[in-house]
């Protein structure tokens, strides 16, 4: 065989190892990434407000409340994270506290009674109309253990703020647990 016949076979060759290669590491890297993408089941119990300041609770805060509530389930519906059960069973019950996010983990309980195999709670602490925090919790059912989350300070008291500060932890903190 001709020594060029020979090079060629030998390039031809590991272009196709290569290519087989890559083709077995591509399909395994989507294979494993669509049993990643299996949403996890939760229970949601929305977000409490913890007026700190002096000043009373306003309307403005009320609506921005149920905002973010709205705004986190969306988020982690539409970024395929979590498939949230319906809360009603245990909606009468719940309402007994005041905090879903410290009530010594009733929220999941809960959680596990629904079926679900988290609970996702949070709460906004007002300090001033400067200062407020904001914490996401999502906790295993049964057990209570803390299994991501995470919190932001927001030094504005707008719609603008509090949206930035539930999307930071939902982007940088929530979504990459």
């Amino acid at each position: 065989m001709p020594l060029w016949q020979i090079i060629l076979l030998r390039r031809c060759g590991s272009t196709l190892f290569r290519s087989a290669l890559l083709f077995c590491l591509t399909i395994s890297f989507f294979a494993s990434r669509s049993a990643i993408a299996e949403p996890v089941s939760a229970a949601y119990f929305g977000m409490t407000f913890v007026q700190t300041s002096l000043e009373p609770t306003s309307t403005a805060e009320r609506e921005r409340l149920v905002m973010v509530e709205d705004r986190l389930r969306a988020q982690l519906e539409a970024a395929g994270a979590y498939a949230f059960v319906d809360i009603a069973p245990v909606t009468e019950r719940l309402a007994h506290y005041e905090n879903p996010s410290h009530c010594n983990g009733c929220d999941t309980t809960f959680a596990e009674e629904l079926g679900a195999a988290v609970a996702i709670s949070g709460e906004i602490q007002k300090t001033s109309n400067l200062i407020l925090h904001i914490s996401i919790y999502v906790r295993e059912a049964g057990t209570a253990r803390l299994i991501g989350g995470g919190s932001a300070d927001i030094r504005s008291n707008t719609d603008e703020s509090w949206r930035r500060g539930v999307d930071y932890i939902v982007k940088n903190r929530i979504l990459r647990q």
